[in-house]
């Protein structure tokens, strides 16, 4: 009986040897499926920060300005810094044209790219070297859109201005739409401390998916999470 008992004892001990090779190698999927995500997206982290940083402004076709906030057709501190940030390029001869982009909400009187339009005349900057489009309510929209017009125009080189931490996105969907583009970002935003580094997590996350499945599909996306989590909260 002892005899017996040590042999199935060696069985047992033989069949768990077989099956750990198996457990190193799901061991080691496991490890890989969580280390490989968080070091691409700590290297694409650096990037967005490194690109926040970098000023890329150079000689092109057109400065184009991304919208934000405007209050009854006064712009929101936000976009004063973005848009004093362009006419000054304007004024370096960076570009003979700037472009400014952004729709309005429901209810608003003026459109972003109204009021920065308007904002840019206190700056100096004339009429006819400014272009307006007035559309887009996402950064994909706006560019998308003003790089429909200035291809019309001929114009596909420009610089791109926005707040730091939004450079490497609006560059990568810059380049998606066939767009050369440099990006010159404003240092005057308001937004700083914490909240400029939460918003560098956010567009962490936005370029680094973006960059597998595309920025096109990554609006898709999230207008279809928007509508989920409307038709979940219908107060």
């Amino acid at each position: 009986m002892a005899e017996v008992t040590a042999g199935s004892a060696v069985g047992s001990g033989g069949s768990a040897t077989k099956t750990l090779p198996w457990a190193k190698w799901l061991r080691r999927g496991l490890v890989a499926a969580v280390v490989l995500p968080v070091v691409y997206f700590a290297v694409t982290f650096v990037q967005v920060w490194r690109t926040s940083r970098r000023d890329g402004a150079r000689p092109a076709q057109a400065v184009v300005v991304l919208g934000a906030a405007q209050y009854d057709g006064r712009p929101s501190a936000v976009l004063r810094a973005r848009l004093d940030h362009a006419a000054d390029l304007w004024r370096r001869r960076i570009a003979p044209v700037v472009v400014v982009t952004g729709g309005k909400a429901v209810g608003d009187r003026f459109t972003e790219s109204q009021a920065g339009a308007n904002y840019l005349h206190t700056k100096g900057v004339p009429d006819e070297a400014i272009l307006r489009e007035a559309t887009g309510r996402s950064s994909w929209e706006s560019l998308s859109s003003a790089a429909r017009f200035l291809r019309q125009r001929g114009i596909t080189d420009v610089v791109l201005v926005s707040d730091p931490f939004h450079a490497a996105r609006i560059h990568g969907i810059a380049a998606e739409l066939g767009l050369s583009s440099a990006t010159s970002p404003t240092r005057t935003s308001p937004i700083t401390g914490f909240s400029a580094f939460r918003h560098m997590v956010t567009e962490t996350a936005q370029v680094g998916v973006a960059r597998v499945i595309g920025f096109r599909r990554l609006v898709r996306v999230e207008h279809r999470f928007a509508l989920s989590g409307r038709a979940g909260h219908p107060g």
